[in-house]
């Protein structure tokens, strides 16, 4: 396992090298991953859009802002994701303003279909959902945590309207957006300081 996450951060960009390679994308009107398609390319376009717009709005409260300036275990965020996947454009940003706040947090991005044996260590449900974050122990390069592809919250309402409906239609696809927009990043910044805590118990208190 840990020859194929060095691989994978071998492989792997910072958030501001991926920003440029989406706002490439947008301009060429083309997209990351194995399946080139009309249907892709405007994801990309869209995402484009979300995370420059999510960059300039996401907000982080002073008091967590206060701890994540404090987490003092350095780690490794490697996040498996493509400019198409649209869970991302909304996670992403979150992630990456955290590890910003920290100096101990390092972010990484590697592309799913370029790093087909890491994304196979981290499936979800037997699928190889995106985005998916790896925390990793920088000093040891232990896998601690992960996490994706979506919120909690998120993730209950997917499986919640499957459970009823058997499959995602298009309309609830776009009530999930419509969600994020409402929820502004909030959702994943509680899902990722329960993660920093589950690591660093002192960082909860």
């Amino acid at each position: 396992m840990q020859q194929i996450i060095k691989q994978g951060l071998e492989n792997s960009i910072n958030y501001s090298d991926f920003k440029r390679l989406m706002k490439r994308l947008a301009l060429d009107k083309f997209t990351t991953g194995d399946v080139i398609s009309e249907a892709y390319i405007n994801y990309t376009m869209l995402n484009e859009k979300r995370m420059s717009r999510w960059d300039k709005k996401i907000e982080i409260p002073k008091d967590i802002e206060a701890k994540i300036k404090a987490y003092n275990t350095k780690v490794i965020w490697l996040v498996i994701t493509e400019s198409w996947c649209g869970d991302a454009a909304h996670v992403l940003p979150v992630v990456n303003k955290v590890a910003e706040l920290s100096d101990t947090i390092e972010l990484r991005i590697a592309l799913r279909d370029d790093n087909e044996d890491l994304m196979n260590l981290f499936l979800t449900n037997g699928n190889k959902s995106i985005p998916k974050l790896i925390m990793i122990d920088a000093n040891t390069m232990e896998v601690v945590s992960t996490y994706g592809p979506r919120p909690k919250k998120a993730t209950k309402l997917v499986n919640d309207y499957k459970e009823q409906h058997g499959k995602l239609t298009p309309e609830f696809k776009q009530d999930l957006q419509v969600w994020y927009n409402k929820d502004k990043g909030q959702s994943t910044l509680e899902d990722l300081t329960e993660m920093l805590c589950e690591f660093q118990p002192s960082f909860c208190l």
